[in-house]
């Protein structure tokens, strides 16, 4: 059994940080870097507090983790410290937890049972912490291992897309027994954990260890190959007998007010690859804050990368503007009641190294110099409503207001997947929301072609990326062995309870 008196004897202790004047030199991980061991004994503390509850709304597939990552039992196994079971327990239902360890915000923390009363219960177990510091200690053991197939089942699967949930279909059908290829169109595997998300937020020596064991499994990787003009649509489908679509939605919004084009305005992600390029010794980034006075239009996860990013490449000043209104510092139980996701002010590690957030503005219009170079933004107060059709209309009210902008950085979403030949010469088309449809059973309106991850739902969080992933092997084992064994953690069309 749980300790089911643990949050009250043990305080919830986050994992420490590095020194702000510290971590912004460099493109190291934002945390500090301990011997997993010597963290056991405050991480197994930690474990005490998850109170095993009777419905664990941590692990609900609506509120909680999409995965159905069994939280209290890996949870209870660490407090006991048998950590090479945890281990064990962790990876059953999730490939990747080195990574949402890293990067997923916890959705499983927002629906735990502790987070309903944070002011008499401490808040919510650290849930990402101990994921976290279970796989660290498995690797750094050497217990997680290559599980090559028993079998080979001769049929060919083709995985299109290195991201998360391609890489966790690949994955599975590898471990089923299929001979698995993953194509990708960037010149290293990855998708957006390699040249989306910062070298600060997740090493990429992290996302190479875990590549290596793929490999070793007999996942095959091709780099530098576009699908659909690389390699044509005829020969992916004459060497494989299923096709995965985890393309991702990398459709970039904009926003095509007065002065986008001139010089030093850029969409987020022409500012994030290729200073993750960069850090992996590519050359210096064509794009970089150094020196410069940033804006940063976006108030979202892709707007605090952009503003870590300028950070560690010395800029001016940052600023960061959001056409919302503040979010409260706490849960509005009327508006995202426990366990959706709240509705809260975010800080993330970035905000916290300096930067201005701005609230309830947008840019009015860029002015250039006489080169053709920005040096300027005029903003403006703005109100946020709805029309008649949900449609967001974004009203200025207030006086226009210049600041200084010697790069803009565009991150206010993205619209879809990429219009590419590969969707032409399949046949598939776009659905109103700029994602691809599947049946129930994950396939697409091309016979034999599945879809999963952002390519499917729109732009999300990495652990529906993995949780789509597997549940699409799922489908594919069975459409091409008649039936599956393989874990299915969600169904097409499944939404996070926030949303419904």
């Amino acid at each position: 059994m749980a300790d089911p008196t643990g949050f009250l004897k043990v305080a919830k202790v986050e994992a420490a940080k590095r020194p702000v004047d510290e971590r912004v030199g460099d493109w190291r991980e934002v945390y500090e870097r301990q011997d997993p061991h010597q963290r056991a004994g405050e991480v197994s503390q930690q474990a005490r507090r998850c109170m095993d509850c009777g419905i664990p709304f941590c692990h609900s597939g609506t509120a909680g983790c999409p995965l159905g990552n069994l939280i209290p039992e890996w949870n209870d196994l660490v407090r006991r410290g048998r950590w090479d079971a945890a281990s064990d327990r962790l990876h059953a239902t999730n490939n990747f937890p080195e990574f949402t360890g890293r990067l997923c915000p916890a959705p499983c923390e927002a629906a735990c049972v502790l987070s309903i009363a944070e002011s008499e219960t401490g808040g919510a177990v650290t849930i990402k912490r101990i994921e976290q510091s279970i796989v660290d200690t498995a690797w750094m053991d050497g217990t997680i291992e290559p599980q090559p197939a028993a079998i080979s089942t001769g049929r060919g699967v083709a995985v299109v897309g290195s991201g998360p949930a391609g890489l966790a279909a690949a994955q599975q059908l590898t471990r089923a027994g299929h001979n698995v290829t993953v194509y990708e169109r960037d010149d290293r595997i990855g998708g957006l954990m390699r040249y989306g998300i910062p070298e600060y937020k997740l090493e990429k020596a992290t996302l190479d260890q875990r590549l290596a064991q793929m490999r070793a499994e007999g996942t095959r990787f091709v780099t530098d190959c576009e699908v659909g003009v690389d390699l044509t649509v005829e020969q992916l489908r004459r060497q494989h007998d299923a096709v995965v679509l985890a393309v991702g939605a990398l459709r970039s919004r904009d926003n095509q007010v007065e002065g986008r084009d001139l010089v030093g305005v850029h969409l987020a992600m022409e500012h994030l690859v290729p200073a993750n390029k960069e850090c992996e010794g590519d050359g210096p980034s064509p794009i970089s804050a150094a020196g410069k006075h940033v804006v940063i239009i976006g108030g979202g996860d892709t707007g605090a990368d952009c503003l870590g990013t300028a950070h560690r490449q010395g800029a001016a000043s940052v600023t960061q503007l959001d056409y919302n209104p503040e979010p409260p510092g706490q849960r509005d139980d009327t508006r995202s009641p426990w366990p959706t996701w709240p509705l809260v002010l975010r800080t993330s590690p970035a905000h916290a190294e300096g930067g201005a957030r701005r609230y309830e503005v947008a840019v009015q219009r860029f002015v250039g110099d006489e080169t053709g170079h920005v040096k300027a933004m005029v903003i403006a107060e703005v109100k946020v409503e709805r029309d008649e059709e949900g449609r967001r209309r974004i009203t200025p009210v207030g006086d226009e207001i210049e600041i200084p902008c010697e790069l803009a950085l565009l991150a206010i979403g993205f619209e879809g997947v990429e219009h590419m030949p590969l969707l032409d010469g399949l046949g598939l088309q776009l659905n109103k929301r700029g994602a691809l449809p599947c049946g129930s059973d994950w396939q697409t309106d091309a016979p034999g072609v599945f879809v999963c991850g952002d390519a499917h739902r729109g732009a999300s969080l990495i652990v529906w990326a993995i949780a789509e992933g597997r549940s699409a092997a799922h489908a594919v084992d069975a459409f091409l062995m008649g039936e599956s064994d393989l874990p299915a953690p969600v169904r097409p069309g499944a939404l996070p309870l926030a949303a419904v």
